[in-house]
């Protein structure tokens, strides 16, 4: 009796582990099919890496709080983290009380913002991304050649104010498009130079640049590409991507010049469904209804942990394939400033 019982209860458990996995197997038969193919790189660039540890490194050397001028980088995932860790964000050097330490952003800034500092004995920590100090000596050079400066880039971005504020009132002029760049008066043709914002569009910023060149044909080119390796990369990826896809998530933030031109070049190589989004709660789903390949990048400020939040949305409502795609190997690094370093 004991084994007719003992092998009674074997059975209703191996019936009941099979009914169980066929429940499984038709609850995820009843999610469509979807592959998600990440870019790579996606994401954190050296700058923005080195900035972000920059407020990190002050946090635990010189406690809260520390200051920082700006958004450290546009991402209000990060700014809110370290928000969480002490460090208090402004816009202005003069929302920073005296004795404690400030940092001014990746963007950069104008130097009349490092001269204040000075003058008020603070002190600061520069966070600006080398590639963006790079375009700011750029600038400074052509200056003392006493060359007219043409800028290509946004106005109002924290970057080509910063860029722009490195010389005297004047000394640049902005050209945000193709039609200014037809239209751009300057007083010597023959003494000019062009500089770029390094988060543009590669091929936006190609047209421009030709432009410019057949107007001016003496203009002066920076000696390498001021648009950085990581937008350069990035935007390389998402263009080789985006013919392949029903739609493309850019997770970034709107305030963000890489992630947005991000989104321009999935729709220009390709995919018109190709959107932003801060958060995986940003998404909407009734817009990819139907979609067989999505593509997910991410902009040079958003951590890795936005990825996985998407993916895991995904998951949640598509029995997901995830290829990697479009290997682009990066190994920048950038040292901190000697104050942090050791």
């Amino acid at each position: 009796m004991a084994r007719t019982l003992l092998a009674k209860r074997l059975m209703y458990k191996d019936t009941l582990v099979a009914w169980i996995n066929r429940a499984g197997t038709n609850r995820m038969e009843e999610k469509p099919n979807l592959t998600l193919l990440l870019a790579n790189p996606r994401g954190f660039c050296a700058g923005v890496d080195r900035a972000i540890q920059i407020v990190e490194i002050a946090l635990r050397k010189y406690g809260a709080p520390v200051y920082v001028r700006h958004e450290i980088v546009h991402n209000r995932y990060v700014v809110e983290s370290l928000e969480s860790a002490g460090a208090v964000f402004v816009e202005d050097l003069d929302e920073v009380p005296d004795g404690v330490p400030v940092v001014f952003s990746a963007h950069g800034v104008p130097k009349s913002v490092p001269a204040e500092a000075e003058r008020r004995g603070l002190f600061y920590l520069d966070a600006t991304c080398p590639l963006v100090s790079k375009v700011h000596r750029e600038a400074e050079r052509h200056h003392d050649k006493d060359r007219r400066i043409v800028m290509i880039g946004h106005a109002g971005h924290p970057e080509v104010i910063g860029t722009m504020g490195q010389l005297p009132e004047g000394a640049v002029i902005l050209v945000e498009n193709e039609e200014q760049a037809a239209t751009v008066a300057v007083d010597h043709p023959d003494h000019l130079a062009f500089i770029t914002q390094t988060t543009l569009s590669v091929d936006e910023t190609a047209g421009i640049i030709d432009i410019l060149k057949r107007r001016f044909p003496a203009i002066q080119s920076p000696r390498k590409e001021d648009i950085c390796y990581a937008t350069t990369n990035r935007q390389q990826a998402v263009k080789t991507l985006a013919p392949r896809c029903d739609a493309v998530l850019v997770i970034g933030a709107p305030n963000s010049s890489n992630s947005l031109r991000l989104v321009e070049v999935a729709r220009t190589a390709g995919c018109a469904n190709a959107v932003l989004v801060q958060r995986a709660d940003d998404i909407d789903w009734p817009s990819l209804a139907g979609a067989g390949t999505v593509a997910i990048t991410a902009g040079a400020s958003a951590p890795e942990i936005l990825v996985e939040e998407v993916i895991t949305a995904f998951r949640e409502r598509y029995t997901v394939a995830i290829e990697s795609a479009v290997e682009v190997p990066e190994n920048v690094h950038f040292k901190l400033p000697r104050a942090l370093a050791g």
